[in-house]
């Protein structure tokens, strides 16, 4: 079986880690930005989901769609900000 990277490739790292020097794979995007986020820096947000007709929608299921977020655009999309 052949490995999934060559030698010398490089996997997209964690914008939030190459600031500050470090060197993480990214595991995620952030849906907003598009930033590269790495385990640490990845919000997981559970996004609402509608149920029901044109015009209004009727109740919200119980799960969510599962996303994921940076920290700058986590205080923006979760009331309270991003703790």
């Amino acid at each position: 079986m052949k490995p999934l990277r060559r030698t010398g490739d490089t996997m997209l790292r964690c914008y939030d880690c190459a600031v500050s020097n470090a060197k993480k794979e990214a595991v995620s995007l952030c849906i907003m930005c598009g930033k590269g986020l790495c385990m640490d820096h990845a919000k997981r947000v559970d996004l609402p989901i509608w149920e029901g007709g044109f015009p209004v929608p009727v109740k919200m299921l119980k799960k969510g769609l599962p996303r994921f977020l940076c920290d700058d655009c986590a205080t923006i999309v979760i009331p309270g900000g991003s703790d």
